[in-house]
């Protein structure tokens, strides 16, 4: 009888029971408050969901401004991608030391002021990070016409060869001038650390204050609530890519050098924006975020109108509960070393879900093939169709993010509207991910040519062909200049090749100054007046033509891929015990980072730098960041590997989907195997409306011994 009775009172109701039997009410009726004493606003639900999703979107504002600034970086610290894949995986590494014991020990402390302390963490992280550009001094990119600048007189850009052989290494080769004052320690060290202590300070957010919403928000209600503070932390992106934009408009040095001296647009290769703004900005946001945290109540209490629609005899049997008494067991002083030793059997106990597990792997995967995606998107939008770093976060901000967004929110309310059942949560995430991998596949179709280079995509007379060394850069034309081969200064000649500098393109003179410079009687531009200006060229038209269907295509995919999000989020919740729920998010988040936040920023990076035609030199000798790509091979590379990725998580969704129906028919057989009868047996099948299979005896005889601690009830 008393197990009957357990069965049929709901978790909400038990969590009413424990209320009224909850100390602090003693504190309300006491004579000082008065009985009718108001609690302070602080106090509510709606105040938590307020400050949870404040501190979603800083950390998603930040998160997604460092994604936002990686060509920035890469060009401002003249490293590879593979290194910005480091960078952007340390956010993780900061996670990966503290986050299992944060959900596990945190959960039994007093979670909001947890929260807090990691914002005001997050915040110092993000200011570090800023830190370099205050030391680093000014930034100098290549070019062979500094000192033209603010000269209007003719200054010839083709030294003529003192007789050394065209096979000669370049005379630029060795370390320039001043190298001697340099830093001994890479500055983007600087960025790495403060990544990290982002990643620390980030760590208690979502485990810690998704199980609180979880704890106090009424059952019918809690995956809406979660699906709002998940909306919350699409939309921080959205700002956070719009800051990008406007930072990236904004010369590095602004305020500190003069803009007209300046030879280089938004759009070349060797701009560097205002990185080190938004960083500022968005750490100040940030430690905002922290303040309403440390005025919220370890626990909530729930309002006296619910406490009406249930009698005491109600929830009379819920006292003797094992189940409940560990459950709500962090409401009571812990001992440290009690939940010490306690940890591993209660992550063994959580891996040996089945369900959890396989729910598991499948994120793995697929957050290797979303984190690689989502870093490097901008620089492929920037890299095969030619937009600039602005241009790419401004579109990422405007139209793909709150594709993201309305497709998560979309979401959450299908779920609360429909009813949806687990297997239908795990059923329709399953549908909508398929058919966005499908529509995926046509991003194959939009390809882009090349750019026109003079000595790496094509020969000095025009042909189109592919040059990996710097030997194809000389020609019969720029023989007689002692040209450098390894500095990236393009110029646009009037036949619309482009070539890397103006001496390889044989220029003799040059007027004017900045971005006005002008070279003239240039030998291998063998049409029209001879001369290039300063700047790439931009005449690829078929690139213009189709990159607006790739932006509708982007749009549609991403938003049929996330109305699958928050149905997801909520298998993973309602599959493991209540009071592993805390552990269960940490451990989640650990491993999904660990193994795919970490990695898959560094392995896509390794690969997109296959495809570099011609990499930048840095100042004191060595190879500086790529200055431009083949953009077929990039092509292949980032989605072939973003799709493979999905293709293989897949074949886990289907064996998954298999033993969840497994488990929801066992537990079915459990619940009428232990007379789980009416209300109970009513609310089972109301949760698995297309899963009515009945069970016959043989199996119901089998699982006689059901424990109701061993799984959650669906």
């Amino acid at each position: 009888m008393p197990r009957t009775c357990i069965r049929e009172t709901s978790a909400k109701e038990n969590e009413i029971f424990l209320w009224k039997m909850d100390p602090p009410n003693k504190e309300r009726r006491s004579p000082e408050n008065g009985p009718s004493s108001a609690r302070p606003c602080c106090s509510s639900l709606k105040m938590f969901l307020v400050a949870l999703s404040f501190a979603y979107f800083a950390k998603a504002l930040s998160g997604s401004y460092m994604k936002s600034t990686i060509t920035q970086l890469e060009r401002r610290f003249d490293i590879p991608s593979y290194l910005i894949g480091v960078i952007d995986g340390s956010f993780e590494i900061g996670n990966l030391l503290v986050i299992a014991f944060v959900s596990y020990f945190g959960a039994k402390l007093h979670r909001p002021k947890i929260i807090a302390i990691g914002c005001l963490l997050m915040s110092l992280g993000t200011f570090l990070i800023a830190l370099p550009h205050f030391i680093i001094g000014r930034y100098k990119f290549e070019t062979s016409i500094r000192s033209s600048v603010n000269s209007s007189s003719n200054l010839s850009p083709c030294p003529v060869s003192s007789g050394i052989p065209a096979t000669a290494p370049s005379t630029t080769a060795g370390p320039s001038s001043g190298c001697e004052h340099e830093s001994r320690l890479s500055m983007w060290i600087y960025v790495f650390l403060g990544n990290i202590l982002r990643g620390i300070g980030e760590t208690p957010v979502q485990p810690l204050g998704i199980s609180y919403i979880d704890d106090h928000a009424l059952e019918e209600n809690a995956a809406f609530y979660i699906g709002c503070v998940q909306t919350i932390s699409v939309i921080g992106p959205v700002f956070g890519y719009l800051l990008g934009s406007v930072c990236a408009k904004i010369y590095v040095d602004i305020g500190f050098v003069n803009m007209e001296s300046i030879s280089i647009t938004p759009g070349d290769a060797r701009w560097v924006g205002a990185w080190w703004l938004g960083y500022l900005i968005a750490g100040l946001i940030t430690l905002l975020s922290a303040v309403p945290f440390w005025f919220l109540p370890k626990s909530l209490p729930l309002p006296e109108r619910l406490l009406a629609k249930y009698s005491p005899e109600r929830t009379s049997f819920i006292k003797d509960s094992p189940l409940l008494e560990h459950k709500y067991q962090a409401d009571e002083p812990a001992n440290f070393l009690e939940m010490a030793k306690d940890f591993l059997p209660t992550l063994r106990s959580l891996l040996g879900n089945p369900v959890y597990s396989l729910y598991l792997c499948v994120t793995i995967i697929q957050f290797n093939s979303l984190i690689g995606m989502v870093t490097y998107k901008p620089k492929y939008i920037e890299q095969h169709y030619g937009q600039s770093a602005s241009k790419a976060n401004f579109l990422m901000g405007v139209i793909n993010i709150p594709a993201v967004a309305l497709g998560m929110f979309s979401g959450g309310v299908i779920m609360k509207k429909s009813k949806l059942s687990i297997m239908g949560a795990a059923k329709f995430a399953l549908g909508t991910s398929l058919l966005g991998y499908f529509l995926s596949l046509f991003f194959f179709a939009m390809g882009c040519e090349n750019a026109s280079v003079a000595g790496i995509t094509r020969s000095y007379n025009g042909t189109e062909s592919l040059y990996k060394e710097d030997k194809y850069l000389l020609a019969s034309c720029n023989t007689i200049c002692d040209c450098p081969r390894r500095n990236w200064d393009p110029v646009c000649g009037e036949n619309g090749l482009t070539y890397i500098s103006p001496c390889l393109a044989g220029c003799r003179t040059s007027h004017g100054s900045g971005m006005d410079t002008v070279f003239e009687q240039c030998s291998c531009v063998a049409v029209g007046n001879h001369t290039a200006s300063a700047g790439q060229c931009n005449n690829r038209d078929s690139c213009h033509r189709v990159f607006p269907y790739f932006l509708a295509l982007s749009v549609i995919t991403s938003f049929i891929i996330s109305l699958g999000g928050t149905p997801g989020y909520m298998l993973l919740i309602r599959c493991i015990r209540p009071q592993l729920k805390s552990l269960a998010l940490g451990f989640h988040t650990l491993t999904t980072r660990t193994l795919a936040g970490i990695p898959a920023p560094i392995y896509f990076g390794a690969i997109i730098d296959t495809t570099c035609l011609k990499w930048g030199q840095k100042k004191c000798g060595g190879r500086g960041a790529c200055r431009i790509y083949n953009t077929t091979a990039y092509r292949i590379a980032y989605l072939g590997l973003t799709l493979g990725l999905r293709t293989a998580s897949f074949f886990l969704c289907f064996l998954g989907l298999v033993v969840l129906r497994r488990h929801v028919r066992r537990q079915e057989c459990n619940m009428l195997a232990n007379g789980g009868t009416g209300a109970a047996a009513g609310e089972l099948q109301a949760l698995r409306k297309e899963e009515n299979n009945s069970c016959n005896s043989d199996q119901c005889t089998q699982t006689a011994d059901y424990d109701p601690e061993r799984e959650t009830r669906l």
